[in-house]
């Protein structure tokens, strides 16, 4: 009886460690500046499709120049929308527009305005503690609010439609059952 031999396994190389790679596998930039549509001008009314405010009527004031987010406001008198930014995907341009030309938005208004400040608790403090940090508005914003919402409510009182608009503006977006978006014109 003839005795096999023992088949030499071939050395190969494991394909799942890490390559060296001489360049990173994708370069880190910038995010690109999304352009802005064509209806979005400053003074457009747009409606809000998402989140907590979704179906708001809100006045635009600018792009933000890092970002490319809209910068808009309520007023938040009228439906309690405050100073914030928001992606144009989601909102609404309508045909109505408000001559905004003397509101002046503040330099220090800017993406680094809207960033949350993380609350840090200090180390060894009980990790079991259940009061949870609320968000509390700061005086600054509340100053801003009313430095913004004043020249935009005066031009809102010079506009010829001024009592339709505090009511639109005061008003939701709504969809009946026999009411087709893709039908509307805004």
């Amino acid at each position: 009886v003839e005795q096999r031999k023992p088949v030499e396994k071939k050395a190969r190389k494991p394909l799942l460690l890490p390559l060296q790679r001489s360049e990173p596998k994708f370069k880190l930039g910038h995010a690109k500046k999304v352009p802005l549509r064509r209806s979005l001008v400053p003074g457009t009314i747009l409606i809000v499709l998402a989140g907590r405010h979704k179906g708001k009527r809100v006045v635009f004031l600018k792009q933000l120049e890092k970002s490319g987010l809209l910068l808009v406001t309520g007023p938040h008198k009228l439906n309690n929308f405050p100073l914030r930014r928001i992606a144009q995907a989601f909102v609404i341009a309508t045909k109505t527009k408000i001559d905004v030309s003397g509101v002046s938005v503040p330099e220090h208004i800017n993406d680094d305005y809207f960033k949350r400040k993380t609350l840090t608790g200090k180390k060894g403090q009980n990790i079991f503690a259940t009061g949870k940090v609320e968000y509390q508005v700061t005086d600054q914003r509340k100053t801003d609010q009313k430095a913004i919402d004043k020249p935009i409510l005066d031009a809102i009182k010079k506009h010829p439609e001024h009592k339709f608009l505090f009511g639109y503006l005061g008003s939701r977006f709504t969809l009946g059952k026999r009411d087709y978006p893709h039908n509307m014109v805004f």
